[in-house]
């Protein structure tokens, strides 16, 4: 009888090891970061002056269901970008800005070309939120996933200020919301989206499915910063538009006894989200509890500043439109013709 080995039980550990010295070139350059095997150091010190009264703000999510279609169209780098994006998106909600980030992957079978690809999105992605990749791990496990299947989970740590920190708790009636724009779908509602659809529509729109979720790092630190908008005070509150959408998550950032009333045509929507609405039979309200239906994330600022911040976020090359207010109410999220 063959003696069994953890190779010929599905796990092929010299394989993983190369597929992991192969994707050095995308961690940190922080001499730290070779210092150990085990945990992965961060250097703090230089951000000791700037951060007088550090918080630490921490972020985990992952790709959800969108990896359905990237395994089916053999195509990757994208899911890379939008693992990122969820997570220091997250982050930079609270004003702070993102540090260093880990990835956790798990598949099948290592298949170093397909995971370096994901690697290779990862690192534009944290290009793009200037965030360093410190560590990660990969986990071979046949017995979990098929051969081809992979699955993704990301970590970020970011850094503000105590008394700079956004909280939505300076929001107040009249003040108005600020959508900015999305990059398709980014990584929510593909459940639905891929029920709505089926397998032909999926590889018939499979592009626009799969555009990564836009890096809203940059444009909203660089906002926070501006002087003519006084600064952290002109933004009061910051909403990334993931799972719940319109109804459940950008109403988390509301003081009790306030809520939001969008009007639904200050913005364009891309054809994307109706197709999926026609073809799913999917109700009104239902689009805007799941898709972000062309708003990636909300700003609430007061009125005087609108026009300041929408100016300044297109200078970052973001497009942005006043979609809303804050108004006197129980309702939560109104969303109205």
């Amino acid at each position: 009888m063959k003696k069994l080995t953890y190779k010929n039980a599905g796990v092929d550990i010299a394989k993983a090891d190369g597929f992991v010295k192969a994707i050095n070139c995308f961690l940190s350059k922080d001499k730290l970061s070779k210092v150990s095997a085990f945990g992965c150091p961060f250097d703090l010190s230089p951000y000791f002056k700037k951060y007088n009264k550090p918080v630490l703000v921490s972020s985990t999510d992952g790709v959800g269901t969108k990896l359905k279609i990237a395994q089916m169209m053999n195509s990757h780098s994208a899911v890379g970008i939008d693992l990122v994006g969820m997570n220091v998106n997250d982050v930079i909600c609270l004003g702070a800005r993102p540090l260093f980030f880990l990835d956790y992957v798990a598949c099948g079978k290592v298949k170093p070309k397909v995971l370096q690809e994901v690697l290779r999105g990862i690192h534009v992605g944290l290009e793009e939120a200037d965030c360093a990749l410190i560590g990660g791990e990969t986990a071979e496990m046949p017995d979990m996933y098929k051969a081809d299947e992979y699955d993704l989970a990301g970590f970020c740590v970011g850094i503000i200020n105590k008394d700079e920190m956004i909280n939505g708790s300076r929001i107040h009636r009249g003040d108005v919301i600020i959508g900015l724009e999305s990059n398709g779908l980014h990584s929510n509602g593909f459940s639905l989206a891929r029920k709505a659809l089926g397998q032909a529509l999926m590889r018939r729109y499979a592009k626009e499915l799969l555009k990564p979720t836009r890096i809203y790092v940059k444009p909203i630190l660089n906002l926070l910063s501006a002087q003519e908008l006084g600064s952290l005070r002109a933004i009061k509150g910051i909403a990334h538009i993931t799972g719940g959408a319109f109804y459940k998550k950008a109403t988390k950032i509301l003081p009790s006894g306030l809520g939001m009333l969008i009007k639904e045509k200050s913005w364009p929507i891309a054809d994307i989200f109706n197709i999926i609405a026609q073809k799913g039979r999917i109700d009104k309200r239902e689009m805007y509890s799941v898709f972000n239906m062309g708003v990636g994330m909300m700003l609430v600022t007061q009125r005087q500043y609108a026009q300041a911040v929408i100016k300044r976020l297109s200078i970052a090359k973001c497009k942005s439109w006043v979609i809303g207010e804050i108004v006197k109410s129980n309702t939560k999220m109104r969303i109205v013709a």
